[in-house]
């Protein structure tokens, strides 16, 4: 894997490059993730396909966001990053806010061979709300070590359903740094608000009939912990009625565990997806 910087639209956008005989798939994380969320499945798809994960602006390694920002300029930084790294026939793999920017993406890129949304891309409600904000209290925080980010997050997981490991652990180390004399999230939780505020100005009436490509909507059916799945399957039927070639797949996983688990399901879900892409864009022979 290659860990490098580029710089798009004026700002440093931090990658995570796996090399691969296809592809390549760009690998989109959510609201407070980074490049480390998408583990799993870069480990899955690397080899085979390029795999190319990002930390969007305002988190991991990457560049601040604008004061005001948005998923329509994340999806402006990764037309950049396409054209930028010169990518004629994109994969977007996308999971919540990233689902959301793939959306957005595609939308606007037609040469997009195909996209994969993991539970987002959905016409939002007042339901969301409470299941997202209490947890970005911790982003503004003061940690006295890494340490104990790292056990606040550990507990907060924990009430979200979420088995703790090292792959998670690693994650979860990444997200903090030091400043002065303690730690803190490299987020601003004003910046990480204001993004998810700008979900609800995701319309699938406008954006989806303009994806031309295949898309592979994976729907997490679990509950969060003692909470119910993050999005209702209703929440999608805009997104399902108005983008042209949707296939949907139900998965018994929570919003959450469908990245930070190495989900088998899933994989066979994108696998056959992706095969079938091959084939239908496969010449005919005689």
């Amino acid at each position: 894997m290659e860990f490098y910087k580029k710089t798009i639209n004026g700002k440093d956008i931090q990658i995570a490059d796996y090399p691969g005989e296809k592809g390549p798939i760009i690998a989109i994380h959510g609201l407070t993730g980074t490049y480390k969320n998408m583990h799993y499945y870069a480990e899955k798809f690397k080899g085979k396909y390029r795999f190319i994960a990002v930390d969007l602006r305002g988190r991991g390694n990457s560049a601040e966001t604008d004061p005001e920002p948005s998923i329509f300029k994340h999806a402006e930084d990764i037309l950049g990053l396409i054209k930028e790294l010169k990518i004629e026939n994109p994969i977007l793999l996308g999971h919540s806010m990233g689902a959301f920017i793939s959306s957005i993406v595609a939308s606007r890129l037609h040469t997009v061979k195909a996209v994969i949304l993991l539970d987002g891309a959905a016409k939002m409600s007042d339901h969301q709300q409470g299941i997202v904000t209490p947890s970005l209290g911790r982003i503004s925080r003061e940690y006295k070590s890494q340490e104990h980010y790292v056990e606040e997050i550990k507990r907060i997981y924990g009430n979200l359903g979420i088995a703790w490991d090292k792959t998670l652990q690693r994650a979860v180390e990444y997200e903090v740094g030091s400043v002065g004399d303690h730690w803190e999230n490299k987020s601003t939780e004003s910046r990480i608000l204001a993004d998810f505020e700008s979900f609800y100005q995701f319309d699938p009436k406008q954006i989806c009939p303009n994806i031309t490509c295949p898309v592979l909507l994976v729907y997490a059916n679990g509950d969060i912990g003692t909470m119910p799945p993050l999005f209702y399957l209703n929440h999608y039927e805009e997104t399902q009625f108005y983008t042209k070639k949707l296939e949907t797949v139900i998965s018994d996983c929570n919003h959450y565990t469908m990245v930070f688990e190495n989900r088998e399901d899933i994989n066979g879900y994108i696998e056959s997806f992706l095969k079938k892409c091959e084939t239908a864009l496969s010449p005919i022979r005689n």
